[in-house]
């Protein structure tokens, strides 16, 4: 069995009874980093031998994984913060199991737009999540066709690209187009803002950006 196990995004507490109960009872867990993980894990008094499985070394051990699968063993995929395949690894290993017929479970939990989008104030009842933007090649093409996206749209960003960020969108959606800035989610220091393109993009400039970034932009209307 793989388990996919959503994680806190700050606040340990956000973590289910049940993915305590599955981590405890795994024979190991994939992790995006060890040092990370093993924070959260000791926390809950969890010792586990810990695997890195990440962006950056899935393609080379997907099927190490899933010989240890066929081979009975019970496994846990978890991230640093949220939950596993959104816009996180998880979908290469989680097709390699299907391919092969073997029981994949996923446990609901934290994931960073869902708190967002409800903390937006735009609509929520159809949406797009569109992740991380491309940093270069495609994200004219991207931008383009979302310039007609009706539904409202979520993605991820990183602090020292907000600015930027909120500038493109700015140039393709327009200025007045409302908006709205999730960042340390469930954190100390959480902070949600919501306003226009252009309010919300000069609110950001004036400041040090600090933590994990969710823009929610309203989608285009008549």
């Amino acid at each position: 069995m793989l388990y996919l196990v959503p994680t806190p995004l700050g606040n340990l507490k956000d973590v289910t009874l049940r993915a305590l109960e599955v981590l405890q009872g795994v024979d190991f867990i994939l992790c995006e980093d060890t040092r990370t993980s093993s924070k959260f894990l000791s926390h809950y008094n969890i010792h586990k031998p810990l695997s890195p499985y990440h962006q950056h070394n899935e393609h080379k051990i997907v099927q190490h994984i899933v010989d240890q699968l066929l081979a009975g063993k019970n496994i846990a995929l978890i991230t640093d913060a949220g939950t596993p395949g959104i816009s996180d690894p998880a979908f290469l290993l989680v097709r390699e199991c299907v391919k092969h017929e073997i029981k994949v479970e996923t446990l609901p939990g934290a994931t960073a737009f869902v708190p967002a989008l409800v903390n937006s104030g735009l609509t929520t009842n159809r949406f797009s999540f569109e992740g991380f933007l491309p940093l270069k090649k495609g994200r004219h093409t991207l931008l383009t066709h979302l310039k007609e996206e009706e539904r409202t749209m979520i993605f991820y960003e990183s602090p020292m690209r907000l600015v930027r960020t909120l500038e493109d969108f700015i140039e393709y959606f327009g200025a007045e187009r409302k908006c709205s800035v999730s960042r340390e989610l469930t954190k100390m220091f959480e902070e949600n803002k919501q306003g226009t393109l252009k309010e919300v993009h000069h609110y950001f400039s004036q400041k040090t950006v600090k933590g994990e970034i969710v823009i929610v932009v309203e989608g285009k209307t008549d």
